[in-house]
C-alpha cells in the first residue's frame, strides 16, 4: 500500500509529531477514523450552550477541517496549532468555554487532577469535557499490555504519572478508565460542578486493522464500510473487546 510508517521515534519531539500528522493524511482508512470521530464532537456541538470550543493535545490533528472555529493546542509548539500551553494551568477566563475535546490525551497528562480543575472552571454550566481515550478490556488490556509502546496499568493506586519525563513518552493508558469507573465516587466528590454523564465502549477493530501511526495498514480503504459494520454487530461485545472509550463529562 505504499503507506509511511515510523516506528521507535523520540515521542517527546514536535518533528515526530509533524511526521504523526503525515502518516494520518496519507493513510485513507487511518485518516477515516480520525475524520469519525472529529465529526462525533462536531455532532456533540449542536447540545451545547454558545462559548468557546477547545481541543487540547491536538497534536498532529486536523479538527479545523471539521470544526473550522475550534481553538487547537497542545503543550509543544507546533506549526499546525493556535496556541501552546500546559493542560494542567490554562489560560482562560472562567465560565467560557462550551466544551474542551480531547483526542487520546488525559492518559499522557502527569496529574490529571489539575486538569479536572482547570476545565471544572473554565467550562460554562451545561458545558462538556469530551473525551476518547484508550479502553480498559479483555481484549484492549492484552493488546495494550504486550503490543503497544504506552504503559497500560489498571492497578495503579494513583490517578498521577509518576515521575513523568516527557509530554508523550510518559503515559498509563488506563487512567481513564481508573479515574471514571474504578474511582467515579472519588471523582465525583473531588469536583462537584462535573457529573460523567456517558461512558461508551467503541472500536474494536478498525484501529488496530489501520495500524496506527506505527504499522502499514491490515486492510484496504474500501474495506472500511464492511469493518463499520461489523463493529455495529459487535455492540453487546464492546465492553469485552473494545478499544477506546468515549468520555462525556457535563458542568452542572
Amino acid at each position: 500500500m505504499n503507506e509511511k510508517h515510523i516506528p521507535n521515534q523520540n515521542l517527546d519531539d514536535p518533528n515526530t509529531t509533524m511526521a504523526h500528522r503525515d502518516i494520518i493524511l496519507n493513510k485513507p482508512f487511518l485518516k477515516r477514523i480520525y475524520i469519525d470521530w472529529y465529526n462525533s464532537f462536531k455532532e456533540y456541538t449542536n447540545k451545547l450552550p454558545e462559548g468557546q470550543l477547545l481541543e487540547i493535545g491536538s497534536g498532529g490533528g486536523f479538527i479545523k477541517d471539521i470544526i473550522p472555529n475550534i481553538v487547537t493546542s497542545d503543550i509543544m509548539p507546533l506549526p499546525c496549532c493556535d496556541m501552546t500551553f500546559n493542560a494542567e494551568k490554562m489560560p482562560f477566563e472562567n465560565d467560557t468555554h462550551s466544551a474542551i475535546f480531547t483526542l487520546n490525551v488525559l492518559h499522557h497528562i502527569p496529574n490529571c487532577e489539575n486538569f479536572f480543575e482547570e476545565s471544572q472552571r473554565i467550562l460554562k454550566k451545561g458545558g462538556v469535557l469530551y473525551l476518547i481515550e484508550p479502553a480498559n478490556t479483555l481484549v484492549s488490556r492484552f493488546i495494550y499490555q504486550n503490543l503497544h509502546h504506552e504503559p497500560f496499568d489498571p492497578k495503579r493506586k494513583e490517578w498521577q504519572i509518576i515521575d513523568s519525563k516527557g509530554p508523550l513518552s510518559d503515559a498509563n493508558g488506563a487512567i481513564p478508565w481508573i479515574v471514571f469507573q474504578r474511582d467515579l465516587d472519588l471523582f465525583h466528590k473531588k469536583y462537584p460542578n462535573l457529573r460523567l454523564k456517558r461512558f461508551e465502549y467503541h472500536t474494536p477493530y478498525k484501529y488496530l486493522l489501520s495500524g496506527g501511526l506505527s504499522k502499514p495498514s491490515l486492510v484496504p480503504y474500501f474495506a472500511y464500510g464492511l469493518l463499520e459494520f461489523l463493529e455495529f454487530l459487535n455492540k453487546p461485545l464492546n465492553p469485552i473487546n473494545a478499544l477506546f472509550n468515549t468520555i462525556i463529562v457535563e458542568k452542572i
